[in-house]
């Protein structure tokens, strides 16, 4: 069966379309500005890749460029629609209503949409591309949502929890719910087939990006994740503060005279490391500026790995152990000296680091020595395949 699989977003809409025989990527792309009159759309199939700029005012105008693209010209890979079996779609927030992904349902696109005061761009983005399918591909075919925050619910109550009045839970749903689920369950599953086993594991997947989060895993089911009632929580980011004192946020609205939100926008959009940097958000431009002698770009770098390790510190002491650390996602996979300084950084563990095993980028490898107490890898992430394999087992 082959597998369309969809992640998207306000003004942008990625998709894979997977041939679950072999699980072989025949094409994938983005739409990018959509809404917008200088639209992108790029699409990669047979070895090549080729961008074009229509206007797309929505996502059904965006699934017809796919269509096209992927039925049509050098980059056709079907001959007609008909050939997919079925269509995937990431969901951020799930809540508590999802524990696993489901078929799509009209109670499942009204529960996405009751949720989407928890990530308002995000599920909101998914709802318009799962009924932008249904105009494109017809009632009849099977649809998949997989939630993000799915994987996360094994979580108790003493670790969601917060020490907020009882009442906030009760009536808006306030607790710790994660992201990147569906990352840290693809690496998580990866690292116990590298130990050859499950149960008795004890686990910590660093999923480093311009978004990013840390979870510790116990016995392959999430234990604590670093992620809050929304992506903002945990470590700094690209943009993003991570968790500090929420005194600071109404001291600086009161100083500045900031609306609620403008101070979201300004926690989210421009902190992290842009913030403290003052230089950018991507870490290639972070690494030049301390090269070139830039004080606040390096303390920025410092910041950032001091808080990684420290999370990962009390993730051990939660787990009672560690068994293996996982790095992912963009940063994680492809930044050798992060890796280098978390991993030094546990030394007391008896972790024994590897630089020229870590000399690499983009591919699954151990980091640590044969002799280290606790391995470290890299696991590249593949959320999409994560995706398209639920959907198979719900369509069949």
């Amino acid at each position: 069966m082959k597998i369309l699989v969809i992640n998207a977003g306000s003004s942008s809409l990625k998709y894979q379309l997977i041939d679950m025989e072999g699980e072989i990527v025949l094409a994938k792309g983005i739409c990018e500005r959509i809404g917008l009159e200088d639209g992108i759309f790029t699409h990669k199939a047979n070895g090549n890749a080729w961008t074009t700029y229509p206007v797309m005012k929505n996502q059904t105008e965006a699934f017809a460029q796919v269509k096209k693209a992927l039925t049509e010209g050098e980059g056709k890979v079907i001959n007609d629609l008909s050939e997919v079996g079925a269509i995937g779609h990431r969901v951020v927030q799930g809540g508590d209503r999802f524990d696993r992904s489901v078929v799509v349902t009209e109670k499942v696109k009204k529960d996405i949409e009751e949720l989407a005061a928890l990530a308002p761009l995000h599920n909101m983005g998914a709802l318009a591309g799962i009924n932008a399918a249904t105009e494109t591909f017809g009632e009849e075919i099977t649809q998949v949502v997989v939630f993000d925050t799915a994987f996360h619910q094994t979580m108790e109550p003493k670790v969601f929890m917060f020490a907020l009045p009882y009442e906030y839970y009760e009536k808006y749903g306030v607790r710790r719910y994660g992201a990147h689920g569906t990352s840290h369950r693809f690496v998580s599953a990866r690292c116990c087939e590298l130990l050859g086993k499950v149960e008795g594991t004890r686990i910590i997947t660093c999923h480093l990006g311009s978004g990013s989060s840390i979870s510790a895993i116990k016995d392959g089911k999430i234990l604590d994740t670093s992620m809050g009632l929304t992506p903002l929580d945990g470590f700094m980011m690209g943009t993003r503060t991570g968790g500090f004192d929420p005194s600071a946020v109404t001291y600086i609205m009161d100083k500045e005279g900031l609306t609620p939100k403008q101070m979201d926008d300004l926690m989210n959009k421009k902190s992290g490391t842009l913030g403290i940097s003052g230089v950018s958000s991507d870490d290639r431009d972070i690494e030049k500026a301390i090269e070139e002698g830039n004080e606040r770009a390096k303390l920025a770098w410092d910041m950032r790995t001091y808080q990684i390790t420290k999370i990962v510190g009390g993730y051990v002491a939660a787990l009672g152990g560690l068994d293996a650390l996982v790095f992912t996602a963009g940063i994680g996979e492809n930044q050798p000296l992060i890796r280098e300084e978390i991993v030094n950084a546990l030394s007391y563990l008896g972790m024994k680091f590897d630089p020229e095993a870590n000399n690499c980028r983009g591919v699954e490898r151990r980091i640590t020595t044969e002799d280290s107490a606790i391995p470290a890898y890299i696991i590249p992430t593949n959320e999409e395949l994560v995706i398209a394999r639920d959907t198979l087992a719900l369509a069949q």
